[in-house]
């Protein structure tokens, strides 16, 4: 059985619609998020340096994480980010619907195995079927430098 998705366009412009109308969303929780991202993005720099692999790349992270600090994280979201979300979402609707498209046609080319009583082991093969397909497009899209 296929699996039915909307379109790109239709759900880019319900994106679109629906999404500026949360800039006081974006305001209470990102401008609240200050420290988790000091914190988190702290932590990731032994990735950082792995993914880039180059000589001092963990302590030019990390001190640049440090410096720009969690208050001026805050800062921004507050002063610039609130103000031009909406802005930025509406500018976003072409690119948001040309991104999710390859994705939404694998999705609904998809012929998913039946299912199965809830909580049954076997519902999680038709996870895995999505989850490969989408992995494969991917990656394939990354290739081809698309």
């Amino acid at each position: 059985m296929a699996i039915k998705t909307k379109s790109p366009a239709e759900v880019a412009a319900k994106w679109g619609e629906v999404t500026p109308g949360r800039s006081r969303f974006y305001e209470a929780n990102a401008g609240a998020a200050g420290e988790d991202w000091a914190r988190n993005t702290e932590a990731a720099a032994a990735a950082f340096a792995a993914a880039v692999t180059s000589g001092n790349i963990k302590q030019m992270f990390s001190g640049g994480v440090r410096r720009a600090g969690a208050a001026k994280y805050t800062r921004k979201v507050k002063d610039v980010g609130v103000s031009r979300f909406g802005q930025g979402v509406g500018a976003a609707v072409q690119d948001m619907a040309a991104g999710i498209e390859p994705f939404l046609t694998t999705i609904a080319g998809l012929t998913l195995p039946a299912r199965a009583p809830r909580g049954s082991e076997a519902n999680l093969e038709r996870v895995r079927v999505i989850a490969q397909a989408l992995t494969k497009k991917r990656l394939a899209l990354r290739s081809a430098g698309g």
